[in-house]
């Protein structure tokens, strides 16, 4: 195995839903001093797209898209990163200056940590060099009330970057701040709009050290130690937990942007509460370049555009709901691509109904 003269920097990215981490990276990685860098970007769903979401000029982006980071991939990423370690060896890439783990919003990530820390031949080459965790100025609170995956998110952090200030009322970013310091005292937190959050200075934070965390980051790396007591996550890959499910829908071409940006704001309008998460990447009709859609609850964001298509360009949204059914989702989908079903009204019969308003579907 190859053995770097020291210790490979790994810093692990991780945030919520929609806190914003593949913007982050895409930020990051124009800057020259990551052009060495690997990317691990962790899925969570059946169709994998978050490699299309992160550009890099080179080919240092690996996905892993076979389940949650902190459950079923855990091994892989372990075969992951010795994988990469023989390319190195056998000069079949060049050498990298620091590995970047993108996780899944809904990764708990101190099995991440734990699987670097704890294996001997990884931890020899490898050394986890921060957490940096993003939490979303609008939806953080209630999203660290309500998920323990994104408390643990940010009590584990070293940095904490607060993400879509802009669209927050200070009053609330002041709240937040002051929740974070609560659950993470020893963690510098900065928003994503400060100039240091632009830079790769953001990712080096210092040999990981759970000794300087809260006392509750310890007792679940000892918990994760002595066998995962408190981790009962299910192992079906596209679930994580009883009542949170990840599904993928799919298309060919669209006939023009107003077509998804129809289905997402309904989507949200009647859903919102039930959906923590929509992304994707749309082809459209007669033009070449990808559109990327986000979504968070009731908040549709605006669409940007890839410059060309790495692949056979096609529609693919991921959805992630709480307590929502996929069938519901799928039936209001396909009314926006204008596919008859039976006892399903169509895009314009929802559209026009006159007592949506007052809570009648159709």
């Amino acid at each position: 195995m190859y053995n770097p003269p020291s210790p490979i920097p790994v810093s692990i990215v991780t945030g919520f839903l929609g806190a914003g981490k593949s913007t982050l990276l895409n930020r990051l990685l124009k800057d020259p001093a990551l052009q060495d860098a690997a990317v691990i970007i962790n899925e969570f769903g059946e169709v994998g797209i978050d490699h299309l979401l992160v550009q890099s000029s080179g080919d240092s982006i690996i996905e892993l898209s076979n389940g949650c980071l902190c459950c079923t991939v855990r091994g892989e990423l372990i075969d992951t990163l010795a994988d990469l370690l023989d390319r190195i060896q056998t000069e079949k890439v060049k050498p990298v200056s620091r590995v970047i783990i993108e996780t899944t919003g809904l990764a708990d990530p101190v099995p991440v940590l734990l699987a670097i820390m704890a294996h001997p031949a990884i931890a020899a080459t490898f050394r986890i060099d921060g957490v940096v965790t993003l939490v979303d100025a609008l939806t953080g609170p209630e999203t660290l009330s309500r998920h323990e995956e994104a408390a643990r998110q940010a009590a584990v952090a070293d940095r904490l970057v607060i993400t879509k200030t802009d669209l927050s009322e200070p009053e609330a970013r002041g709240d937040l701040v002051e929740s974070l310091k609560t659950l993470n005292p020893m963690a510098e937190i900065m928003d994503a709009s400060d100039a240091a959050a632009s830079t790769p200075a953001l990712l080096v934070s210092g040999l990981f050290d759970a000794a300087l965390k809260s006392a509750s980051v310890g007792e679940w790396l000892s918990a994760e130690r002595d066998g995962g007591a408190h981790h009962h996550h299910h192992h079906d890959v596209n679930r994580h937990g009883a009542h949170i499910r990840a599904f993928a829908l799919t298309a060919g071409r669209l006939a023009s942007p107003a077509v998804i940006a129809a289905f997402q704001h309904r989507l949200a309008a009647e859903y919102g509460d039930r959906l923590l998460r929509l992304k994707g990447v749309v082809a459209l009709a007669g033009d070449d370049r990808p559109l990327v859609v986000h979504g968070v609850r009731d908040t549709v964001y605006p669409a940007t555009r890839l410059e060309a298509w790495e692949e056979t360009p096609a529609t693919r949204l991921v959805v992630i709901t709480s307590d929502l059914a996929e069938t519901a989702v799928r039936e209001l989908f396909e009314t926006y691509l204008d596919r008859p079903g039976i006892d399903r009204p169509d895009r314009t019969a929802l559209e026009d109904n006159p007592l949506s308003a007052f809570g009648f579907k159709y």
